[in-house]
């Protein structure tokens, strides 16, 4: 199907286009598909027109080694066709791990992975703590002081004995690379640590912020859809995990997993994990909403809009600790700027005064659907994800109609009293056009872009080591005032 056939279709079909479809590009010519939840909200909810484009330019997709019924589920509601995970005629490919650099480099432009090459630079304990401590050293511990006391075992472990003979209390073990909350354990003396693997052992947060006595943490999603220059959205619903034991940090409780740990996969285990079955009740057992708590701790005399900006501004310093690192492996692995995004799971756990802790950055966080609470949240998340992402609903293999499409002249950026100053090139000025249409995008939904922002150069320009021409021009055409 051509650009002109599914504009006739757009004309003669009966469907609401406007729900199914954004017109981007200079002259709004190239169809982006918007993703609706309904399909996996509600049963025999059919997306019709968006179906209609998708079968008709034969839009396909493929899943690798990784299971997701949520996203099976979207992109077959909207049409999509599931391909052999060999295939390389797909317009997304979703894996469940890092992709391989042959990979990438053969995407064409309307090709999309949901992975950045080296986001494991803080999805690994181990590498988010290295890129965290480099970033303090060089910005000042006044800035970077949101992720707990850490060591890297066995090359730490003579710096770990020292802190702890000053410093005796809880720790918290965990293998370098694991999820899930598998072998977590809580300790109290360095003979209690397995040194035959590579294990970060971090300080225990031992005032934690409760909640009726229960211990919770903060699951955010957070979504990265360029490195350079740098764009991030937090999506504005979460969960709230809470332990299923009663908080009391006697030493006779230590090995109690089900009182210190507030991951889903351990406490559902316990016979006191409490499910809740409504949908729409948010506050219930131990599993709510992210925002069902924030009105909880508002209604206890929290100040949680200051809580929420402190988080977020926890969230743009440490994907700024990787970013010369994943902006240097996309120029060296990606054809095109648009090829990959992220959806990250961040881990927050706020102590009794209110301040947040990075726990840890989860790579492909899951999206398993084990209550109406999880399809509802997950559903919106994943269906505003592919929407902010921008597919395009052409063959993947038709990128030189499109590039041709597209083409820009070049211009003139706009100084603050708006008479021209610098030239911009064609690059530039498609970025700030994909920018602008993405943020369109995302004002649709739920997704809130915090960088860039009004104020975010000033707040964070001089911790971004990568000062590439893209970060600053973009800034610049966004907000020519500031």
């Amino acid at each position: 199907m051509s650009f002109g056939e599914i504009t006739e279709k757009k004309k003669v079909c009966s469907c609401d286009h406007s729900t199914s479809l954004f017109w981007c590009g200079p002259s709004k010519s190239v169809p982006v598909l918007h993703f609706r939840p309904d399909v996996c909200l509600y049963k025999n909810t059919d997306c019709t027109c968006g179906k209609l484009v998708a079968r008709g330019v034969g839009l396909t997709y493929k899943i690798v080694r990784t299971e997701c019924k949520v996203l099976r589920q979207l992109l077959e509601g909207h049409g999509f066709r599931e391909v052999h995970s060999n295939s390389n005629d797909f317009n997304i490919m979703w894996c469940g791990c890092h992709v391989k650099p042959y990979t990438l480099r053969g995407l064409t432009e309307l090709q999309k992975v949901n992975h950045f090459p080296r986001s494991y630079e803080i999805t690994r304990k181990d590498r988010l703590y290295k890129n965290y401590m480099r970033m303090r050293q060089i910005a000042g511990a006044k800035h970077f002081d949101f992720i707990p006391v850490t060591y890297i075992l066995p090359s730490e472990i003579n710096d770990f004995y020292s802190t702890f003979q000053r410093e005796r209390g809880y720790w918290i073990s965990k293998p370098v690379a694991s999820s899930r909350g598998r072998g977590i354990s809580i300790i109290n003396h360095p003979n209690q640590i397995n040194l035959e693997e590579q294990t970060v052992v971090c300080r225990y947060v031992s005032k934690p912020l409760l909640v009726d006595g229960f211990k919770f943490d903060l699951r955010m999603y957070v979504a990265v859809t360029c490195f350079d220059p740098l764009r991030i959205y937090v999506f504005n619903e979460g969960l709230a995990r809470f332990s299923t034991v009663r908080y009391d940090d006697s030493p006779l409780n230590l090995k109690n997993l089900f009182m210190h740990l507030t991951n889903y996969s351990i406490n559902k285990k316990n016979n006191g994990y409490v499910k809740c079955s409504d949908p729409d009740i948010e506050d219930y057992g131990n599993k709510w909403s992210m925002s069902a708590l924030l009105r909880y701790l508002k209604n206890e005399g929290y100040d949680t809009t200051t809580m929420m900006m402190r988080v977020e501004d926890l969230i743009i310093k440490t994907i700024i600790t990787a970013e010369i690192p994943i902006a240097n492996a996309c120029r060296m692995f990606l054809p095109h700027r648009e090829n990959c995004f992220e959806l990250f799971g961040f881990d927050v756990m706020f102590d009794c005064n209110s301040k947040p802790w990075l726990l840890e950055v989860n790579l492909s966080p899951s999206l398993a659907c084990d209550s109406p609470l999880d399809l509802k949240i997950k559903s919106n998340l994943v269906s505003q994800l592919l929407t902010l992402t921008g597919i395009v609903a052409l063959d993947p293999y038709s990128n030189c109609k499109l590039r041709k499409s597209q083409s820009t002249k070049g211009s003139y950026s706009l100084s603050a009293d708006g008479v021209n100053a610098a030239p911009l090139s064609n690059e530039d000025l498609r970025i700030v056009r994909q920018t602008k249409e993405e943020y369109a995008r995302a004002s649709k939904g739920s997704f809130n872009r915090i960088f860039p922002t009004e104020d975010s150069w000033d707040c964070y320009s001089g911790f971004l080591e990568n000062k590439t021409h893209y970060n600053f021009m973009l800034h610049s055409q966004l907000f020519p005032n500031r």
